[in-house]
């Protein structure tokens, strides 16, 4: 597998490089409850929560999904912390890095401020050169406007040397649409070419695999 050598590596956050499943999808089903709405599975919230809360809600909750919005970040924070885990081999995954000269940063539909909290609860926040969240930029991933402001500062521009690490199609799209190299992160059945009918460069199925991806493609 060929893949250019990366000036700079973008995260996802959720379920990329900690497991918040869990978290995600007792936070929501509280949020449901107060609206009144059916619980989901587990199943389900995997396969449909991938965009930011502003765009994804107004089509669950309509003219209310502000309100929604309100009770599901409170609910969410209410018991992130106590239960957040990095996924296992992530710590040294990221250690592993050679940084400088590789410019390290996250970009996450999860809202900035809980992002933030999250990596500073973890003790990351010494490993990323920048950490992008929902409402951060004028618009969330898959738009390209998260990336442009990760990398607005580095003197890095948008282009295949810099890798963007997912684990949803929405992640594979945003790499798409600024240029850069998708990398699918997860345990997933593929065609080893497409995931939800997104192309992606390279699949790492684990941390040891997306670490040893970086160490073969880094020199």
């Amino acid at each position: 597998m060929t893949l250019p050598k990366p000036r700079a590596i973008l995260f996802d956050w959720d379920n990329t490089l900690v497991n918040t499943w869990p978290l995600i999808h007792v936070a929501l089903n509280m949020t449901l409850r107060y609206m009144e709405h059916p619980e989901w599975t587990a199943e389900r919230v995997r396969d449909e929560v991938k965009q930011s809360m502003r765009d994804k809600f107004p089509s669950m909750f309509g003219e209310r999904w502000k309100e929604a919005a309100d009770h599901y970040q409170q609910s969410y924070r209410a018991i992130h912390l106590n239960d957040l885990q990095p996924l296992d081999g992530a710590k040294r995954m990221i250690e592993s890095i050679a940084r400088p000269p590789v410019f390290l940063g996250i970009v996450s539909n999860k809202m900035g401020r809980t992002l933030r909290e999250e990596l500073a609860h973890l003790g990351w926040e010494k490993y990323f050169d920048v950490s992008v969240g929902a409402s951060d930029a004028v618009r969330d991933k898959p738009h390209p406007e998260p990336v442009l402001l990760a990398l607005k500062d580095s003197g890095i521009t948008p282009g295949p040397d810099v890798w963007f690490v997912g684990d949803t199609d929405v992640d594979l799209k945003v790499a798409q649409a600024t240029g850069c190299t998708p990398i699918l992160y997860g345990d997933f059945k593929t065609d080893g070419k497409t995931h939800d009918g997104v192309p992606f460069a390279a699949h790492a199925r684990d941390q040891e695999e997306l670490k040893a991806l970086i160490a073969n493609h880094g020199r």
